[in-house]
């Protein structure tokens, strides 16, 4: 297992938008951009989605998984990340998206309605690069 270098970890305190690339039942790549953030204790990227996304059900049967991002302030630096899907949780899913929309929108709650049910996608890196 790899982890996060120290000297991204800002990345996941300001916008960074990254995208996750998962693979669907027939075994194509689905990419997706997505607001990321990071449990530095438990060295996971989490992503937030709803149960009934592609993403979401893609992860259900395939837990490999890509993410890239770039730093919006320099898009010569950037981040990849080869790993797996260790955990799809719906335990504070609804207050981290409240959280990600404080960082993303300036708002303090989540502005859009929820059609199936918040998860977290707690993603494990394997790779680094």
């Amino acid at each position: 297992m790899a982890s996060i270098p120290e000297e991204f970890h800002d990345l996941f305190e300001k916008e960074t938008f990254a995208h996750v690339a998962t693979l669907t039942d027939e075994g194509l790549p689905h990419v997706t951009p997505v607001w990321i953030d990071y449990d530095a204790d438990d060295d996971r990227l989490l992503v937030n989605t709803e149960r009934h996304r592609q993403k979401a059900r893609n992860a259900e049967h395939n837990p490999g998984v890509g993410v890239s991002m770039v730093d919006p302030d320099d898009p010569y630096r950037h981040l990849s990340v080869i790993g797996e899907i260790d955990e799809i949780t719906t335990e504070g899913a609804r207050e981290h998206i409240d959280e990600l929309a404080r960082r993303y929108m300036d708002v303090d709650e989540y502005p859009q309605p929820i059609e199936s049910e918040r998860v977290v996608l707690r993603i494990r890196p394997d790779r680094v690069l």
